[in-house]
């Protein structure tokens, strides 16, 4: 994979922001977990409004669960970000497509809606860009003196 850009120089804004969105999915999943706890199914089909996402307590668990390995990779880095980050991006923009084809039908088990689908895509997009561009060289670079 040389076509990635390695040693970008806003690979931190690109981590930062990677993580960012780990930590706002595990707080929202939480809230979603704590607002659906004994009112709703499992994996009911409709749910309650959470920050403008439709939520069930299956898809607010697994809010948790992608936010923390998301949160958690940017923690780790050395590249373990870049590549969580980019297949997470891949994972979210297929679930947003999954679940645009499945919205009003039975299947529905994450109670998505027409704006879950849009975040998710958004999410996916920006977790693919931070994976391409947050790579960094295993090898430290020599630092440039200056001369006299």
């Amino acid at each position: 994979m040389a076509h990635i850009p390695v040693d970008h120089p806003l690979r931190g804004l690109y981590r930062a922001t990677a993580s960012a969105i780990g930590v706002a999915l595990v707080v929202i999943g939480l809230l979603g977990l704590v607002q659906t706890a004994g009112d709703v199914d499992f994996f009911a089909t409709h749910g309650e409004r959470i920050v403008g996402l439709t939520m069930n307590p299956a898809f607010a668990v697994l809010n948790i669960v992608a936010g923390a390995i998301i949160a958690g990779a940017g923690y780790l880095g050395r590249n373990w970000d870049a590549t969580v980050n980019l297949l997470g991006g891949i994972v979210f923009l297929l679930a947003g497509g999954v679940m645009l084809c499945v919205l009003r039908t039975d299947l529905n088990i994450l109670a998505f809606s027409i704006t879950n689908v849009c975040v998710s895509f958004l999410i996916g997009t920006a977790l693919i860009t931070a994976g391409l561009y947050g790579r960094t060289s295993l090898t430290r670079k020599p630092v440039a003196t200056a001369r006299a």
